[in-house]
């Protein structure tokens, strides 16, 4: 079945009142795509986000990201900064996936690291608080983050488990 397949069908379940949560089979397919993404862009204009994606990227034995230097700032006025970053990178680009940085919310409510592909369905995500909170540099912030959004759908060192 197809990650297309796959999502009609969710959709039909969840129209005919069936859906009863997300299956394994499902995650599968999310790790699938993100595995066969060849084209990955990450938008913004602060190239330690970019290299801390790619060193997770790598480790977990995926394509690395290009950086698609844009200045993003205006996604900050929007009510989800991280989610109108990753729609600005696929509205100028092709990427089969996209993985967005930002604020999560207002300021003051931490950020949002999202995958997204290349129709704008989020795949995996992950939040830290404000960075008064958790006092790690962006580095080691985006590092972490990065790492949860792809342990949380099944990947381990870029082995799936």
């Amino acid at each position: 079945m197809s990650f297309e397949d796959i999502i009609k069908n969710a959709f039909l379940e969840s129209m005919n009142g069936e859906r009863r949560g997300d299956t394994p089979g499902e995650t599968e397919m999310i790790r699938e795509y993100i595995k066969d993404s060849k084209k990955i862009v990450v938008p913004n204009c602060n190239d330690q986000k970019v290299e801390a994606i790619n060193e997770v990227l790598k480790k977990f034995g995926l394509s690395l990201a290009s950086h698609l230097n844009v200045y993003t700032n205006c996604c900050d006025a929007s009510r989800m900064p991280a989610v109108e970053k990753a729609c600005l990178a696929l509205d100028i680009t092709g990427a089969d996936l996209v993985i967005a940085r930002g604020r999560l919310g207002v300021p003051g409510s931490g950020s949002m690291l999202i995958i997204m592909d290349c129709r704008g369905r989020i795949l995996s995500a992950a939040i830290s608080p404000p960075h008064h909170a958790h006092g790690k540099t962006v580095y080691e912030a985006v590092k972490d983050e990065i790492k949860t959004a792809l342990e949380r759908i099944g990947f381990v060192d870029g082995i799936i488990s």
